[in-house]
């Protein structure tokens, strides 16, 4: 069936989004990520395709994987999180809603799916001229996600966030290169 509004899967994505801000618990921060300094969110708006990601339920089998910020009227950040569940053959997207931690040239946030729980959204690495690429952090070293503006990155550029990942601590080992099909996207 042809763009099902909410499917089985759907509503498996949504719940383990849900569980993931739930252990999350409240906004974390952490001295291990600290989030770039001179954030300008007016650069930072717009889709972002993931080029890597740690794996974790929410999105796995997906392929595709994009992120897009837009401004909220509550002056917050509205993020829909969309991907192609090879599985299943459709897509799926969740919606959720972003605020900054502290000052706004900070790029430290909490983000949330659900409700009143928040997970942690770390901009740890930045182009801050292009606003190109990003390595962006959660809570933990369970949480890490590689994105560019467009769906491949120059080889260069991603070694480079791989090993600020490294240094971070996070197993770069462990990442999902998600394919993109440009065609869809």
């Amino acid at each position: 069936m042809i763009n099902r509004t909410i499917t089985l899967q759907a509503r498996n994505f949504f719940l383990s989004v849900l569980v993931l801000l739930s252990v999350a618990g409240c906004v974390m921060t952490s001295d291990k990520f600290t989030a770039v300094e001179g954030f300008s969110l007016q650069q930072y708006l717009g889709t972002w395709y993931e080029i890597a990601r740690l794996d974790h339920s929410f999105e796995r089998g997906l392929s595709q994987v994009t992120a897009t910020y837009s401004l909220r009227e509550d002056g917050g950040v509205r993020v829909i999180n969309r991907g192609f569940n090879t599985e299943t053959s459709e897509w799926e997207s969740a919606e959720g809603k972003a605020y900054f931690i502290g000052d706004a040239t900070t790029g430290a946030l909490k983000v949330s799916f659900f409700g009143p729980f928040y997970g942690a959204y770390n901009v740890v690495a930045l182009d801050h001229e292009d606003y190109q690429y990003s390595l962006v952090a959660g809570p933990s070293h369970k949480y890490l996600w590689i994105l560019a503006r467009s769906p491949q990155l120059e080889p260069a550029t991603l070694d480079q966030l791989l090993e600020k990942a490294r240094e971070l601590g996070f197993d770069t080992g462990q990442l999902i290169f998600p394919e993109h099909d440009e065609s869809n996207t």
